[in-house]
């Protein structure tokens, strides 16, 4: 079972550099295959051994082999973070039956999560090169666990839980716009986005759904109060959502259908 757990811990080591380049390249339009990796300042491609994660750039001592410029350390952060929400995941999910069949689906939900908070982070947008696909990938992967499991009504309330949050953020991206004038933070991504998340949040159960939804918000709101408290934005500063939806949906997927039990369980 270790040596299943290394090789996901790979696999995620490996992805995580794949998803290096994709943040950089595709808020550009680049294609994520050409032209190869380059230095930025001396524009020499990446050799192979220099391209292996986290242990080629402590080899190099975070610089270009050839012209010396520094390398950021986000390349080697972001692979190891990877990497062990890789392995976080598998142990949540457990590597035998019924709880593998969903891995797929979740390594997934990991590699666009990375990806769409470092993009959002950096430019404000959650690309549609990445959130689209996901309208098709993550319930098909999630029916392919629906297969293994037998649990087909899972899949079903995946699906109507992925509506039920898509239409949920369009009323508060265009309800704010008519009532306010602007999006209210919520912009178009976001929502498409809330698809993805709510297919996977279903798929936890509406219980999570409904927690997922709301420490999105609670979550966002506390890192705005903190940036406002020590004066890193202003009342008006546009703070990127997608980061505190993936977050958030997060939250709802390990432990929300627990707490909604619990919290439900206190009324009734």
């Amino acid at each position: 079972m270790i040596v299943l757990y290394a090789l996901v811990a790979l696999l995620g080591l490996a992805i995580g550099s794949f998803l290096n380049v994709v943040v950089w390249r595709v808020p550009q339009g680049m294609s994520l295959t050409h032209p190869p990796s380059a230095c930025p300042r001396c524009q020499h491609p990446i050799r192979a051994r220099d391209n292996v994660p986290v242990v080629s750039w402590l080899l190099l001592r975070g610089r270009c082999r050839d012209c010396g410029e520094p390398i950021s350390a986000r390349y080697p952060l972001v692979e190891l973070v990877t990497g062990v929400l890789f392995v976080l995941t598998a142990v949540w999910t457990g590597l035998e039956p019924p709880g593998v069949w969903a891995l797929p689906a979740y390594l997934y939900l990991v590699s666009i999560g990375v990806a769409l908070t470092l993009i959002d982070l950096d430019v404000h947008r959650l690309p549609n090169a990445i959130v689209l696909p996901a309208w098709v990938v993550a319930p098909a992967l999630l029916a392919v666990a629906a297969a293994g499991t037998g649990e087909w009504d899972r899949l079903v309330r995946a699906l109507l839980g992925g509506v039920v949050l898509f239409l949920f953020y369009g009323f508060v991206h265009y309800g704010s716009r008519l009532v306010y004038g602007r999006s209210g933070g919520i912009g178009l991504g976001d929502v498409k986005l809330a698809f993805v998340l709510g297919t996977y949040l279903g798929w936890s159960g509406w219980g999570a759904l409904a927690v997922g939804a709301f420490a999105a918000f609670l979550v966002g709101t506390v890192f705005w109060v903190v940036l406002l408290a020590a004066g890193k934005a202003g009342r008006k500063t546009q703070i990127p959502f997608g980061p505190w939806m993936i977050i958030g949906a997060g939250i709802g997927i390990v432990w929300g259908q627990q707490a909604w039990d619990a919290w439900t369980g206190l009324w009734l």
